[in-house]
């Protein structure tokens, strides 16, 4: 159940991009976290874009010369490795940079911030998820898409 809330610049990247890059972050973080790419899974996993106007981005010197890019993730306590979550970090910034057509030496205007919620701190449906709850429903996830891939295709 990840969330990433994207907060950007208006304009910093054009509305065709994205359109697509919601789902392109979504996708990412669903594979460093180690989740199955299934139905279930892609539908809890969200991403909220929020577009600033220029002048409202600022830094210590005044309104900021160039677009500023924030993408704040949430994942549950345990749920990324420092592998992970450094795999996660430099393709969501990739990803970002891409869609903005940043050069390399923007790469800096991108923040990846990850959060990770404390166990018994994440509720969904009027109840606590717990990260075993999370791991199980993957497990079961791949099971059923294993049990779909074998099963014979009807002709």
């Amino acid at each position: 159940m990840p969330k990433i809330d994207l907060t950007l610049t208006e304009g910093a990247i054009p509305q065709d991009k994205l359109a697509e890059l919601p789902g392109q972050m979504a996708a990412t973080l669903l594979k460093w976290e180690g989740a199955p790419d299934t139905d279930f899974f892609r539908a809890v996993s969200w991403t909220h874009v929020r577009e600033l106007p220029a002048d409202a981005v600022h830094t210590a010197d005044g309104v900021a010369e160039h677009p500023h890019f924030v993408a704040e993730v949430s994942v549950p306590e345990g749920a990324l490795s420092d592998r992970r979550r450094a795999g996660l970090v430099e393709e969501v910034t990739k990803l970002i940079a891409d869609a903005a057509g940043l050069e390399d030496e923007q790469a800096l205007l991108v923040w990846v911030l990850v959060r990770e919620i404390d166990e018994g701190s994440w509720g969904a449906g009027g109840q606590i998820i717990r990260f075993e709850q999370l791991r199980e429903a993957a497990a079961a996830e791949r099971e059923k898409s294993e049990a779909e891939e074998k099963a014979p295709v009807a002709s």
